[in-house]
């Protein structure tokens, strides 16, 4: 995520680039999906065995309380599906490269960091259970994150180095400095605060001579970010910016960062800075590069979203979904995080990328067993955005009925083409599909499970999705599940309601919306 060098950079230069902060009383915006990653990689949790759920869920609800002892109100904010313009696709397939050979290092005892797959929707579910206000983009969450900070004059918590770059009112705190683990209070006071370092961008600027902030986009574009990756521009870097091969005193990886920064410190404002770049590439190539630059750099300017009114009244607009004509049920609950990002990438973009889990590659993926789940799920989605293909100006073919899975095979990702499934016609149109009874969807589910209704029927209500989804994994003879499978699978269904019941605090009133009690100084 984000530069590449740059963080490390700036906290090589913490003195100069960070001021301490006593956080407390204020709105905090958070960036989810780093949060969500630095709690499981940095609690010292079991990778290897599908996930310590138990244990994450206690570290995440343990992180929150250390932000409302402190009056600060916390505000998650989560990346939704991949961009619709599809301009990060190679770099999403080189982390699911790089997932892949980390998955295998845990597979046979080595190290790595991979998140165990459940990982965000457990993350999702404490949110709830805590009732911390948390919103899901429709895409990528970083200008959203930006422009709500600034609407409501609060820093951002994240570890996206993006975060440098964006012209933040009150700064940007890193994950790795931020010490909520290490509450501390003010003498002579009852007051709690959190230790915590806030990236100033003036002093950043200041240290290359008083550079003009406008210029950092186009740095962030010439460094290399998640968007840009031309050959040309390596060349004028490496020509340009970087004349000499010695590396920096703090190392080769920063010689980029303090080369790109020290030439670009030279011009007055981003488009002086941009002319003088085009300058140094052959003419046949300017129009296109600039056009791509420009396109980058607008990756840093405010986002026309407005997450301060899905907060206040559960109203989440974003014009690029609009022009998709998607259902409004459908958006809603992807802001709401009732539909996971899966679901917006088979929508928008007919194609999906799976997450990589610790297992034996050897051997077919975990997600191999729920193609035909989600040849049903296709199915679904296919009339969703019917509406825009006929308002195309341009009449084109009409789409096959297949998606792209990008997976893992053996130890490297392989693309799939892998149909819809053919649904009765009642189930043919998106926007009518919660209007159906609740009886029609359900038997469409076990249809699609393979189970027969009259096998749930004595079986409690919270047990019978689980047990329905069991019956559909023992049919499967790529599972091979042998008794004692089963057993274990069985325990676990058991072991949460009996730990619920066994630890159940009694019947206490219910307790006012977390938002509520922290914060009384907006």
């Amino acid at each position: 995520m984000g530069i590449r060098g740059l963080m490390s950079f700036v906290e090589d230069h913490s003195n100069e680039f960070f001021t301490d902060l006593k956080l407390r009383d204020t709105k905090l915006i958070i960036d989810g999906y780093a949060l969500f990653h630095r709690l499981c990689f940095s609690s010292n949790l079991e990778l290897r065995y599908g996930g310590d759920y138990d244990c994450f869920t206690d570290v995440v609800q343990k992180f929150f309380e250390s932000l409302l002892a402190c009056n600060i109100c916390p505000y998650v904010v989560l990346d939704g599906g991949c961009d619709i313009s599809d301009k990060k696709l190679t770099t999403l397939k080189d982390r699911a490269r790089e997932k892949i050979q980390m998955a295998h290092s845990l597979s046979v005892g080595g190290g790595g960091y991979v998140c165990p797959l459940l990982i965000r929707e457990v993350f999702i579910q404490v949110l709830i259970k805590l009732q911390i206000c948390f919103v899901q983009c429709f895409s990528e969450a970083d200008r959203d994150i930006m422009t709500l900070a600034n609407h409501w004059n609060c820093p951002v918590l994240s570890s996206d180095s993006d975060f440098c770059i964006f012209d933040l009112k009150f700064g940007f705190c890193p994950m790795n400095s931020f010490q909520w683990r290490n509450v501390s209070i003010i003498k002579g006071t009852q007051n709690y605060y959190i230790p915590a370092k806030c990236f100033s961008l003036v002093a950043f600027c200041h240290h290359f001579g008083n550079m003009n902030k406008g210029v950092l986009p186009l740095f962030a574009v010439l460094c290399g970010n998640d968007h840009v990756n031309l050959p040309i521009i390596e060349t004028f870097v490496s020509k340009v910016c970087l004349p000499h091969k010695a590396a920096s005193s703090k190392g080769r990886r920063h010689h980029r960062v303090l080369g790109i920064l020290n030439w670009l410190s030279h011009f007055a404002n981003p488009t002086e800075a941009l002319d003088n770049v085009l300058k140094h590439l052959p003419r046949k190539d300017r129009e296109k590069v600039k056009e791509l630059l420009c396109r980058s750099m607008e990756e840093y300017q405010p986002s026309q979203v407005k997450l301060q009114d899905f907060f206040q009244d559960g109203t989440y607009v974003c014009q690029e979904a609009l022009n998709l004509c998607l259902p409004q049920w459908v958006l809603e609950a992807l802001a709401k995080g009732q539909l996971s990002p899966f679901i917006s990438d088979a929508l928008v973009l007919r194609r999906t990328i799976f997450h990589t889990q610790v297992e034996n590659m050897q051997q077919p993926n975990a997600h191999r067993i729920s193609q035909p789940i989600r040849q049903v799920i296709y199915g679904l989605l296919l009339n969703a955005s019917s509406q825009a293909e006929n308002m195309a100006k341009n009449a084109v073919p009409p789409q096959p009925l297949a998606f792209s899975e990008v997976e893992r095979i053996n130890k490297n990702i392989k693309t799939s083409i892998v149909n819809a499934a053919e649904l009765p016609k009642d189930f043919s149109d998106l926007n009518k599909l919660t209007t159906l009874s609740l009886v029609r969807r359900q038997m469409l589910l076990l249809e699609t499970l393979k189970v027969k209704q009259t096998i749930l029927e004595p079986i409690p209500a919270s047990l019978k999705l689980p047990i329905a989804v069991s019956c559909y994994w023992l049919q499967h003879t790529e599972t091979r599940a042998k008794l004692h499978h089963l057993q274990a699978l069985l325990l676990g269904m058991l072991e949460g309601p009996l730990y619920a019941i066994i630890h159940s605090p009694g019947n206490k009133k219910p307790a006012a919306p977390r938002q509520a009690q922290c914060l009384d100084a907006q």
